[in-house]
């Protein structure tokens, strides 16, 4: 005869076959677990933020050489950036807001401005989405969104220093946008920061924030991401 669990069945045999349930919804596959909807968004576009900063590092470097004339010294740097452990030497324990402080200094120590703001982004986006903590990505909820605002603020600021802070010369430190040859102005710079932009914008909304009241201002800070 069939048992049903309206049959007279011992509570200790109930609760057991409940909490049985339970581990094979929420776990199907053994040991691995299921992220909310909202945390792999996060995660996804924490992701594609890392690689349109890769392209636009390497699009820099291709358009300003002087910052690294030797091409394989070049490719070596760019591992660096987005290598996983935290750069050693003197950039070891800097701040995100201080690396693109100095990518963008009147005068700076450190020769190759392109690394310096490759760094700092790489490390604005991983402070802003916990991806230094011990875990890989926090869950959606557990990341203040003041950090994602700060994070919009600072990359904000950088696509604005990137068209108007000049040398003493009177020469952009970087050249992005500028016509070429034939006339024609590059905007794969330009679509890149939006892209990026787009994506923090998104979750700051998906946060609960309103990315239409976050006002971007022309100040000479950047803002720090660490809370």
């Amino acid at each position: 005869m069939l048992l049903h669990m309206n049959d007279t069945v011992d509570q200790p045999i109930r609760y057991l076959f409940l909490i049985l349930s339970a581990v094979v919804l929420f776990f199907p596959m053994g040991c691995t677990s299921i992220k909310p909807t909202g945390a792999r968004i996060l995660q996804y576009h924490s992701g594609q933020c890392l690689r349109s900063i890769e392209e636009f590092t390497k699009r820099l470097y291709l358009k300003n050489p002087k910052y690294e004339m030797d091409r394989a010294r070049r490719q070596e740097k760019i591992e660096q950036i987005f290598a996983d452990q935290q750069p050693v030497g003197e950039f070891s324990g800097q701040s995100s807001d201080e690396l693109l402080k100095a990518a963008f200094a009147g005068s700076t120590v450190y020769p190759d401005r392109v690394y310096l703001l490759g760094l700092g982004l790489v490390k604005s986006i991983r402070e802003a989405y916990g991806l230094d903590q011990s875990k890989a990505v926090m869950i959606g909820l557990q990341i203040p969104i003041e950090r994602l605002e700060r994070l919009h603020y600072n990359i904000s600021q950088v696509n604005w220093r990137l068209k108007t802070y000049k040398d003493d010369n009177g020469r952009l430190l970087f050249l992005t946008n500028a016509p070429g040859e034939n006339g024609y102005i590059n905007m794969g710079y330009e679509v890149i920061m939006t892209e990026i932009l787009t994506r923090i914008q998104d979750d700051i909304y998906l946060r609960g924030g309103l990315p239409g009241k976050y006002v971007f201002n022309m100040s000479t800070l950047f803002m720090s991401i660490l809370l």
